[in-house]
């Protein structure tokens, strides 16, 4: 080969070897930006107390009793309740809100439709009253597929935002650090061929949609409010596939609804978009229950703060559908190691919509805790459906600190990356809102007239592989969880 040859190979080398490195160079800095930028205004916020005795607990459960399901709602009663009430605002916050689901798996009842026919009538009885729609864009398939949902709403001038989650920080930096200089330019398309992971029967896929899909990031929120109440809940109430889940909720008024808007506003402004200005009752200043709102990251610091305080004189009961935040789990055995009593309801993570699950987290952070003296555990006896409740509840010498909404206890949901709203409450430990959680949480641990937990033996799980999977997981974000 001649000299002029080799050394034209040489160059086309040290140029490509050059571009693979600022490739990667780019990447690299992307990655550590968008994993450590500041968060957006009045996103992971923490409200002021507010004092009141106008609290409601509300709770959906699906069990069997003498072989027969039966279904406890009064979640979609309280937010159709507030819909109906709405006199000079209407706004609702929901996660999910479609009929996706596998029809081949079951029947669910319509309860996007029962919303959307809600909001449509309380449009034409009062044509005036501002309404909004917040949601995440995993409804529309990430911009592949319209919404007959939200088309409906938007003919009867109902603002329908879908959040933009780009400028909130990236919870999978190894793919999203990729993603965002080179990948995010492949628009979705309407034209897409590739199947509809969610639901067999619905639109096909784009290319650019299932790659905003894979930075496992939501507005995972879940909120119904008007003008004097609001739910703040963990079920995802317009979506006909969550039907049957079990839930847990709060119905709140007073002054705390001014912060809970201004967060839903600082959602909004993702989108570049404005709710209109809303003025709500004035703060109460009496009232034994101590109650403020916690967003994001603000919902993990108050848990771990609530367990820090624990000791042998405490009792800690947990519901919750995943958990697997690292810091959660260290807490948790801290507070066992002090003599804290520990009692959880996990779901068993075995099936969602349909689909069989591998039972990653939950099972493997089950195993770890339950080799910590004080920690009992118990799953809940699910059949299709999911125990989807999201609360912990520290009950002290004299008071309790229960602490409940949207966000699982998983790194996505507690440290900034999704957006989740919860409700944190201070009370007496004989305070009737007290008191009606732990007859819930007796009821469900005892099995009082049904069939809803079973023992933790038959979901253990002791694989080293899902062990290490799961780990791997939460700690690069590369999960669903």
């Amino acid at each position: 080969m001649k000299r002029g040859d080799c050394l034209r190979k040489y160059k086309k080398r040290i140029w490509f070897l050059t571009g693979i490195l600022i490739f990667i160079l780019i990447s690299i800095i992307v990655g550590i930006v968008q994993y450590n930028k500041d968060l957006p205004k009045d996103i992971s916020y923490e409200s002021p107390i507010y004092k009141t005795n106008d609290l409601q607990f509300v709770y959906d459960l699906t069990y069997q009793h003498q072989d027969e399901r039966v279904m406890e709602q009064n979640l979609m009663q309280e937010a159709l309740r507030i819909i109906d009430n709405a006199q000079q605002l209407l706004l609702i916050d929901m996660f999910l809100y479609n009929d996706d689901y596998d029809r081949e798996k079951g029947t669910y009842p319509n309860s996007a439709q029962q919303i959307t026919d809600a909001l449509i009538n309380k449009r034409l009885s009062n044509p005036a009253l501002p309404i909004s729609v917040i949601t995440d864009s995993m409804n529309t398939l990430y911009g592949s597929n319209d919404s007959i949902f939200f088309e409906e709403l938007k003919k009867h001038d109902i603002q329908v935002i879908i959040t933009n989650m780009k400028p909130m920080r990236d919870s999978n930096p190894i793919y999203s650090s990729i993603w965002r200089p080179y990948l995010q330019w492949w628009k979705p398309s309407q034209n897409g061929f590739l199947p509809n992971a969610f639901n067999p029967d619905g639109g096909k896929a784009s290319v650019g949609s299932y790659l905003d899909l894979l930075n496992f990031k939501a507005n995972h929120r879940k909120i119904v409010m008007n003008e004097s109440q609001a739910l703040i809940t963990s079920a995802n109430l317009t979506h006909d596939g969550s039907s049957f889940h079990s839930n847990i909720g709060f119905v709140v008024q007073g002054g705390i609804l001014t912060d809970l808007y201004e967060s839903e506003k600082a959602v909004a402004e993702l989108s570049d978009v404005s709710l209109p200005d809303a003025t709500f009752e004035s703060d109460t200043t009496e009232g034994e229950l101590e109650v403020k709102l916690i967003t994001e990251g603000k919902i993990k610091d108050a848990m771990l703060q609530a367990l820090t305080a624990a000791n042998e004189q405490s009792t800690v009961k947990i519901g919750v559908f995943y958990i697997s935040d690292r810091d959660i789990v260290k807490a948790l055995k801290d507070a066992a190691g002090r003599g804290a009593s520990i009692q959880m309801i996990l779901d068993p993570n075995k099936d969602a919509f349909g689909i069989e699950k591998n039972g990653i987290p939950n099972r493997q952070v089950a195993a770890e805790l339950m080799k910590e003296e004080n920690i009992e555990i118990r799953w809940y006896d699910t059949n299709g459906e999911q125990y989807h409740s999201k609360f912990l509840m520290v009950d002290y010498e004299s008071e309790t600190i229960l602490i409940g909404g949207s966000a699982n206890f998983t790194r996505r949901n507690l440290a900034d990356y999704n957006l989740e709203t919860n409700l944190h409450i201070k009370m007496p430990a004989t305070h009737n809102v007290s008191k009606e959680v732990h007859t819930y949480f007796e009821r469900l641990w005892t099995n009082e007239d049904g069939i809803y937990t079973v023992e933790f033996e038959q979901y253990e799980d002791q694989s080293l592989w899902k062990k290490v999977f799961y780990r791997f997981q939460e700690w690069t974000g590369l999960s669903t969880f």
